[in-house]
């Protein structure tokens, strides 16, 4: 325990915080659970700079629809822990997936309200956000190049951009109890708001998400206020842009190639 909490050390000292619980690591991050003051908290190290300009982002929305952040730095943040009982991701597996579609349609929404003071400088704009598509659109061709042809023209097409959380999904998203749903880890993205609601539709499987790809569709088209088409076809380009990095992670995209099949049989019956 002792050369687990080392790494935290400078944190736990610097805010007053004191370790609650076991110390765990994902590919990008290192956490840990600490109470200040008696209040339940995450201390959150960035190894990745993908985690940071999370953590600057987190620390824009100060708990509007997000987490609430207690301090930050430019490699760590301290959040509110979230702890209420309710899931997303089992709701839509238990029958109540249109319940929590709209849960992360409003997300999404207040995410993206207007708020003062300046932007985050750490984010990627959208254009470079889909770097990973070209190559293999080019490569592999099919549902790639498809997906390339139609993220091409949205990019060039964009609405006013705003601040996008970049990951929003059902596990992304979790009960704040009194305070109600609350979003973690954004990425950090610059661009057209109707690509935060691609990946919603996509979660928190493959199955689940073809069941139900219609009316998450119609569902985001009416909250969002966007046309169907328009939502297929961000789905669409996100879609291979999601295979296209399982691919250069090692792994097999046939999920998000599956729910693009679909997508694209979809925005061809709206022509």
């Amino acid at each position: 325990m002792a050369d687990q909490l080392e790494v935290f050390t400078p944190w736990l000292a610097r805010w007053g915080l004191e370790p609650d619980g076991e110390g765990f690591a994902t590919p990008s991050s290192r956490l840990l659970p600490v109470r200040r003051g008696g209040e339940a908290a995450f201390l959150k190290l960035a190894v990745h700079p993908e985690e940071k300009r999370g953590g600057a982002v987190m620390a824009y929305y100060a708990g509007d629809g997000a987490a609430d952040v207690l301090a930050h730095d430019a490699d760590a943040v301290l959040l509110e822990r979230l702890e209420g009982p309710r899931s997303l991701a089992a709701m839509a597996r238990g029958g109540e997936d249109a319940a929590a579609c709209r849960i992360l349609c409003e997300t999404v929404a207040s995410l993206q309200a207007p708020r003062p003071g300046p932007l985050p400088d750490v984010l990627v704009p959208l254009e470079s956000w889909f770097a990973a598509l070209w190559p293999r659109a080019e490569r592999l061709g099919g549902l790639y190049a498809a997906s390339a042809a139609v993220a091409r023209d949205l990019l060039a097409s964009q609405e006013p951009p705003v601040v996008l959380h970049g990951d929003v999904h059902h596990g992304n998203v979790l009960d704040g109890g009194p305070r109600g749903w609350r979003a973690i880890d954004p990425k950090g993205v610059w661009g057209d708001r109707a690509y935060d609601y691609a990946n919603l539709i996509c979660n928190p499987d493959a199955e689940i998400a073809l069941k139900h790809l219609d009316r998450r569709v119609a569902i985001v088209s009416e909250m969002a206020g966007l046309p169907r088409a328009r939502v297929l076809r961000w789905l669409l380009a996100y879609l291979g842009l999601s295979a296209s990095w399982t691919l250069c992670d090692g792994g097999d995209p046939w999920q998000a190639l599956a729910i693009a099949e679909a997508a694209q049989a979809a925005l061809a019956g709206t022509d």
